[in-house]
């Protein structure tokens, strides 16, 4: 399952999925038919569902829930993909607008946690068992450099320390957490193309893939959770 699928690194997502021959179920948040999508349809019909799904909205994940629960009864990877920016400029000195921040905290931080909460059933029957995050640098305390975004930067953080509490509930039933951040790469969080990004949405994605495959293994050691980037450095909290 993957949300935010209808373009960016979401959509690359799901298309690597469906190369390493999974089943697939694509949030789509935008209501218009999306020709990415429809395209991936013609090609994956048996493998891929497309799911009209607004994580902020209780309602609509409930539906998607129930969608996929009559397809399956487990999920082997769940990625929590979509997301939003919200202002980037405004500093506490000036009129900073808490609507919006709700509203990216509703999409970024609560939407991920509906999602897991109303799956969470089903991806512990699975065999893989994993969640995955995508977070950013931006929510790195640690690393903190900007005096703005306050929206994005607090909802990512408390998106991380959401995948920690997860994390301690499910790693003793053999569930796996990742926390990930994707890089800087060239998709629409601004509503437009930014082209200033050092990765494609494919190339980003075919990293995050890597890291899934490499947290997947059985010889995989690492017992902590940390939030790593798209290459698999470890970032700090």
């Amino acid at each position: 399952m993957v949300t935010g699928a209808d373009r960016g690194v979401g959509l690359s997502l799901v298309k690597a999925l469906l190369e390493q021959g999974y089943h697939v179920f694509a949030g789509q948040y935008l209501q218009e038919n999306n020709e990415h999508l429809e395209q991936l349809k013609t090609v994956y019909d048996q493998q891929l569902q497309v799911l009209t799904l607004d994580i902020s909205d209780g309602d609509s994940v409930q539906q998607a829930v129930e969608a996929i629960a009559a397809c399956t009864d487990r999920v082997e990877i769940l990625i929590n993909n979509g997301a939003i920016l919200g202002d980037m400029k405004m500093t506490v000195q000036d009129t900073l607008d808490f609507e919006e921040m709700e509203q990216v905290f509703r999409v970024n931080t609560l939407g991920s946690l509906r999602m897991s909460n109303g799956l969470i059933e089903s991806i512990l029957r699975s065999d893989s068992k994993l969640i995955v995050n995508i977070s950013s640098e931006a929510g790195s305390i640690g690393t903190c450099w900007r005096n703005s975004w306050y929206a994005y930067c607090m909802s990512k953080a408390a998106l991380n320390m959401q995948s920690q509490l997860i994390h301690n509930q499910i790693s003793a039933q053999g569930g796996k957490v990742m926390v990930v951040h994707p890089g800087h790469v060239q998709t629409y969080m601004q509503g437009q193309l930014d082209t200033t990004g050092s990765l494609t949405a494919d190339e980003s994605a075919e990293s995050i893939m890597q890291q899934i495959e490499n947290r997947l293994k059985p010889d995989y050691g690492q017992e902590e959770l940390t939030l790593i980037d798209y290459a698999g450095n470890t970032l700090p909290w």
